[in-house]
């Protein structure tokens, strides 16, 4: 019996001791993040897997000519085929490099899941491309700050004025608080780097396949409803929690909260306008609205009241909203962590 009592206490401060290993690893990949961003010349995990993907789409979608012979169950299967093949080999090459690194050393297993953390998350890269729009348009360079918001929007820029310019800035700032930051974040927390890759292999395959045109009605179709499902609760804590940073960042929380409970459903996507309520709210302005996308106005509700004009600092407002999110969300649940183990 006191040799059972034993083992299990021992197999209790191993596991112990893996989640101090694993939540000092996301601490010290969040901070990497927040101070320093992606280096641009450093290869992306991230494009490794859009390169996959593209390869296995080009593989299972075929050409032209059969693509048109093709039945929508038909493109429904080679579609789940792809999502199988991307999630399975993502998981694997992750799970096995970062066991590994940690079979040889929990230090090195601690860096090398540090620096996977720090490539998942992209807080400091999001306000970095922002920022290039702010700069533009403080120059007065309409031009330019076209160019710069195109890099990080969807929407044809070419006609936009500057308060077009600003508000895409902002509107992809408060989406990807939540795409690109706080859901990976919680992904990471709850099942480390292997569960933080999957997120983000889920999420580059709705970017990359889930539009509903001719060619992808079918085939994207697994791709965009998981991302649906994958970011369901971490778009809503991201939005309860943006409120809170908008009373501690001296915005206005209140009207905050009521536009959010009143056009959090504003938008096709389940999940899109729920932290973007929540910004327009904060900031006094309206969002969304028509847009144009490859040449064609799509109708779109707009989020948010015109309290006050769109300006240029509503992107630094944005990014600051943003930063504060995601660093309670880290305390929170890093700090719930910390207390169940």
């Amino acid at each position: 019996m006191q040799g059972l009592e034993k083992r299990v206490f021992t197999i209790d401060k191993k596991g112990n001791e893996i989640m101090i290993y694993h939540i000092t690893a996301m601490l010290a990949g969040f901070l990497m993040d927040l101070l320093f961003g992606d280096p641009y010349w450093l290869p992306h995990p991230i494009r490794l897997i859009g390169n996959w993907i593209s390869f296995l789409e080009k593989r299972l979608l075929g050409s032209k000519r059969e693509e048109t012979h093709r039945a929508p169950g038909q493109e429904k299967r080679r579609g789940m085929i792809l999502v199988l093949a991307v999630l399975s080999s993502t998981v694997f090459v992750t799970a096995v490099l970062l066991l590994g690194a940690y079979r040889l050393h929990p230090y090195l297993g601690v860096v090398i899941e540090s620096i996977m953390t720090y490539q998942i998350l992209a807080t400091k890269c999001l306000k970095v491309e922002s920022m290039k729009v702010y700069q533009e348009l403080k120059k007065g360079d309409i031009a330019a700050s076209r160019k710069a918001v195109s890099m990080i929007v969807g929407r044809d820029t070419e006609c936009l004025d500057e308060t077009g310019v600003a508000k895409a800035a902002i509107e992809t700032v408060a989406e990807n608080t939540s795409d690109g930051v706080t859901a990976p974040l919680l992904f990471l927390l709850i099942g480390g780097a292997p569960l933080g890759f999957l997120y983000k292999a889920v999420n580059t395959m709705d970017s990359m396949l889930g539009y509903k045109n001719e060619k992808y009605l079918y085939f994207g179709r697994i791709p965009a409803k998981m991302d649906d499902v994958f970011n369901y609760i971490p778009a809503r804590l991201t939005a309860w929690f943006m409120i809170v940073a908008a009373f501690l960042t001296g915005m206005d929380g209140e009207n905050a909260w009521k536009i959010y409970l009143r056009d959090k459903r504003k938008h096709a996507s389940p999940n899109s306008a729920q932290s973007e309520a929540v910004c327009a709210g904060a900031l006094d302005v309206q969002l969304a609205g028509d847009a144009v996308y490859f040449g064609k106005v799509y109708k779109k509700d707009y989020i948010g009241d015109a309290i006050r004009k769109i300006e240029p600092e509503d992107i630094l407002r944005a990014g600051k909203l943003m930063y504060m999110t995601t660093i309670l969300m880290m305390v929170v649940f890093g700090g719930l962590l910390l207390w169940i183990y």
